[in-house]
């Protein structure tokens, strides 16, 4: 048996050294492209159109400016967050409600109720767009914060719904029955003992919602014509109207719209792994 072993640790040794060359390729690939982007936004002009693939060969605020001041990055920064924090926090709030409710408490047409919730990641936002613009109009919610935050908060629903009723759905029923025993109501329940259970899938839900509403390009542009509120996606690509061949601006404008979710995921990157490895354990 121990030479069996020793046969086969080479081989295992060659096959963990190829998925890492493998996935040191796929991060070179993956992390080159924004590398770049942060190289020209910190070009002069000059060596921008001489040298467009050099890494770091000069340093200058110029680019950053001109989108900042010519492209009006900072009231599309502060659009975004505008439009993304609101949003992001209807998921989360109701999204743990939903999941709460839908795990923990029965009540007649449970299951059927979830699944009409669940219907909503199978149908696709294509299919029904032109309708809720109409819908949106007629309710005079077309170039209002309020609409927009309610078009963003009721895409992502069905699958925080869906993911926080995983955690709460593995919970040990013994929590609540004491809860109950000693005189608690359902909402301290909720509360005081099952929220500060599911945290990490309420940290990974807020991440992973976030970047999907503050990268959101489709929505803005359909359902804010007049553009009074219009975030970072749909600026740049305002912004690059006119200016195709200008990559230095395009590069600083890009690197705005992409740092701030680069340094929230970073920073909670620890939370957000945990957060799905958890959901799908349970799940």
């Amino acid at each position: 048996m121990s030479e069996r072993v020793n046969r086969t640790t080479p081989r295992r040794r060659v096959a963990v050294g190829l998925r890492h060359v493998a996935l040191v390729a796929l991060c070179l690939v993956m992390v080159f492209p924004l590398v770049l982007t942060v190289s020209t936004a910190f070009k002069d002009s000059k060596d921008v159109t001489t040298n467009p693939f050099g890494l770091f060969s000069s340093f200058s605020t110029e680019n950053l400016e001109t989108a900042w001041t010519v492209g009006n990055f900072g009231d599309y920064l502060l659009n975004s967050f505008l439009l993304t924090v609101p949003s992001t926090a209807l998921v989360v709030v109701l999204s743990t409600m939903g999941g709460y409710v839908f795990a923990r408490l029965p009540f007649p047409g449970r299951t059927m109720v979830f699944y009409l919730v669940i219907l909503g990641l199978l149908v696709p936002f294509f299919a029904y767009m032109i309708p809720l613009y109409y819908q949106l109009r007629s309710m005079q919610l077309l170039d209002s914060l309020v609409g927009i935050n309610l078009v963003l908060a009721s895409t992502g629903l069905s699958f925080g719904t869906f993911f926080m009723r995983a955690f709460f759905s593995d919970l040990p029923q013994e929590l609540e029955q004491a809860a109950r025993m000693d005189g608690a109501s359902e909402w301290k329940i909720f509360t005081r003992i099952m929220l500060p259970l599911v945290s990490s899938g309420m940290g990974a839900l807020t991440v992973f919602t976030f970047l999907q509403n503050w990268n959101n390009f489709l929505v803005p542009l359909l359902y804010m014509p007049g553009g009074e509120y219009q975030p970072l996606t749909t600026g740049l690509y305002l912004f690059l109207g006119g200016r195709s061949v200008d990559i230095g601006p395009l590069a600083a404008g890009a690197l705005i719209t992409i740092l701030p979710v680069v340094v929230l995921f970073v920073a909670l990157q620890r939370q957000v792994t945990q957060g799905f490895l958890s959901g799908a354990v349970k799940g």
